[in-house]
C-alpha cells in the first residue's frame, strides 16, 4: 500500500508512471514531470559532501528494517512498505533516516506494475511443472518495485600485449602434401575508455543476479529527485565506492584485454605470451537502477523472480510441483509401455 505525492490540482495521490515518464494522477488525469512537481512542492536539498569533484546530496529517507532477513529498505516519506522485497516478510519496522547520502542519478521505472505482473504470468506459463499456486493472487501481490543501489565507474585503460602467432599453408605437388608454418611475434598497444561500469552496492542482492539483469540503457539516467521513489522502495547501500572499486577494476581489465585480443585476427593460432594492463580511475557515481522483485517460498525453499524495470529482461527459477512431475513422468512411462507393447506385438 503506497500513499504518494499529492496532486496540486485535486489533492489526490500521484505516482510515477513509467509509460508516460511523468507523475500521474488517476483521479483528474493531471500529469507533471518530476521537476515540475519538485518545484510545486518547493523541495530544498542540502549539499554536504564533496568526493573527487562530485557533489553528493543528503535527504530525509524513511527506513524499514526487516527482522526476518535483516534487509534495510529506504523510500520517500510518502510511501509505506508492508512487505520485505527480499524475503516476503510482512513484519517491517519503520524508522527515520536523516542525512543519508542521496544518489546523484536514477533510471526511472519504465515497466509498470501491471506490465510486470503480465510478464510474470507469461514467464510462469513456460514451466509445465510449475505449481498452480505460484501464480495465485496472494503471490503476485508481493511483487515489489525496488531501486537497487549501484556505483558506476569510469576508467581509462592501456593494454600492451605480445602474442606468438602462426599462419599455416598447405600445398600439393603430385601425391605429396606440404605444410608450411610461418611464425610471427605480434605486439599491440591499445587504449580504451570505459564509462559507467556497474557494481551493485547491495549486500542482499547476489552479484551474479544483478550482472545477469544487465545491460541498462544509461542514456536514460536522470538527476535524482525524491518523487521517483514514490510507490517504490530502495535498499540502503551496503558498500562504499572504495569497497567495490576492485570489482569494477577487474571488469574494466577484462573488457580491455578482450578488446586488445580482438585486434589480433587472421592467424591460424594465437598464443598471448605477455600482457600489461594499466588502469586509471576517472571517477564514480552513486545511482539507483529499477528492478521488479518477487520472492516465493515453496516447500522450504526460496525462489526469486527479478525483472529489469527498464528493459523487461527476466531472471529467475521456477519451482517444480511434485504432483505435476509425477503425473508427467507417469504419462511418459505409459506412452513408452504402450509403444513397446505394439512393437512387441508386430514382431
Amino acid at each position: 500500500m503506497a500513499v504518494t505525492y499529492k496532486c496540486p490540482k485535486c489533492g489526490s495521490s500521484m505516482e510515477y508512471n513509467g509509460e508516460l515518464g511523468k507523475m500521474a494522477c488517476d483521479h483528474c488525469g493531471n500529469t507533471m514531470t518530476v521537476e515540475e512537481l519538485e518545484q510545486a512542492n518547493g523541495v530544498q536539498e542540502e549539499f554536504i559532501k564533496d568526493h573527487e569533484e562530485r557533489t553528493y546530496k543528503t535527504a530525509d529517507f524513511k527506513e524499514y528494517h526487516c527482522p526476518n532477513c535483516g534487509a534495510e529498505l529506504l523510500t520517500d516519506e510518502h510511501t509505506s512498505a508492508t512487505i520485505c522485497s527480499f524475503c516476503g516478510s510482512p513484519g517491517l519496522l519503520e524508522d527515520r533516516l536523516t542525512g543519508a547520502v542521496e544518489p546523484t542519478q536514477v533510471i526511472p521505472f519504465r515497466i509498470t506494475r501491471e506490465q510486470a505482473v503480465a510478464r510474470f504470468r507469461k514467464w510462469t506459463k513456460n514451466g509445465m511443472l510449475t505449481p498452480r499456486d505460484f501464480t495465485s493472487t496472494n503471490t503476485i501481490e508481493k511483487i515489489t518495485g525496488m531501486y537497487v543501489p549501484f556505483w558506476l565507474y569510469d576508467y581509462d585503460t592501456d593494454v600492451r600485449m605480445t602474442a606468438h602467432c602462426t599462419r599455416v599453408r598447405v600445398s600439393r605437388k603430385g601425391d605429396m602434401e606440404y605444410t608450411y608454418t610461418d611464425h610471427y611475434e605480434v605486439y599491440r598497444d591499445v587504449s580504451c575508455q570505459y564509462e559507467k561500469i556497474p557494481a551493485d552496492a547491495s549486500e542482499k542482492m547476489e552479484d551474479g543476479l544483478m550482472d545477469s539483469l544487465e545491460p541498462y540503457q544509461y542514456q536514460e539516467l536522470k538527476e535524482f529527485e525524491m518523487p521517483y521513489l514514490s510507490g517504490y522502495l530502495s535498499e540502503k547501500y551496503s558498500y562504499t565506492a572504495e569497497q567495490l572499486q576492485e570489482r569494477a577494476r577487474s571488469r574494466a581489465r577484462n573488457y580491455a584485454f578482450s578488446e586488445a585480443r580482438g585486434t589480433i585476427a587472421g592467424y591460424s593460432t594465437v598464443n598471448v605470451v605477455d600482457r600489461w594492463i594499466g588502469i586509471k580511475e576517472k571517477g564514480e557515481e552513486y545511482v539507483l537502477l529499477p528492478v521488479w522483485m518477487l520472492n516465493y517460498r515453496y516447500k522450504g525453499r526460496n525462489y526469486q523472480f527479478t525483472l529489469n524495470g527498464q528493459t523487461g529482461k527476466i531472471i529467475g527459477k521456477l519451482p517444480v510441483s511434485g504432483g505435476k512431475a509425477a503425473a508427467w513422468f507417469g504419462t511418459i512411462l505409459a506412452v513408452v509401455f504402450v509403444a513397446a507393447s505394439l512393437i512387441g506385438g508386430l514382431l
